[in-house]
């Protein structure tokens, strides 16, 4: 089962790369992963998406990511109300009479042409997965020429941080 795990750690070089490697470790197939500064100097937000079997290795996962000494928190947001979207260009062959045809397609996914060429045009879609994977599903009779998704990122809906998880920050500072 795919499970949507955010992690708050300090923005210190090699931190990326011991949380990939410790899930390399324990075979933990990360299935997208993004990472961005936070509204906080000196923190970052992880996001990434794994396939975990079951509810014990779910648990190891997220005490062994607790052990990080740059990680702050960790999170299983999966079966919580979040706000998750990803981000995915995708070039598509298209001549001349293809392109009307092309943007009416894309329409009811909001997403919009970005860069057009003499071959090809640029899609820029936004969304939930599965909202992106069908776009990809339409476009590729066309001829997907390249293909780029940045992967979830994602946060609890409407929620503020406890005053617990506010003292790890302060003492940043």
């Amino acid at each position: 089962m795919k499970r949507i795990i955010t992690a708050t750690v300090q923005n210190r070089s090699g931190v990326l790369n011991r949380v990939t490697g410790l899930l390399q470790k324990r075979q933990f197939n990360i299935e997208s992963i993004s990472v961005g500064r936070t509204e906080t100097e000196g923190i970052s937000k992880m996001t990434f998406v794994v396939d975990v079997e079951d509810h014990q290795k779910l648990e190891q996962l997220t005490k062994q990511l607790h052990k990080q000494i740059d990680v702050l928190k960790v999170s299983d947001i999966t079966d919580k109300a979040i706000v998750a979207r990803e981000l995915a260009l995708i070039k598509v062959v298209a001549n001349a009479q293809q392109r009307n045809e092309l943007q009416t397609m894309i329409e009811p996914f909001r997403a919009s042409i970005i860069d057009v060429s003499r071959d090809s045009l640029t899609v820029q879609v936004t969304g939930k997965p599965d909202k992106i994977e069908a776009l990809i599903d339409l476009l590729r009779p066309y001829g997907i020429k390249d293909l780029a998704r940045t992967g979830v990122t994602a946060f609890l809906r409407g929620q503020q941080p406890h005053v617990a998880e506010l003292t790890n920050y302060s003492l940043l500072k």
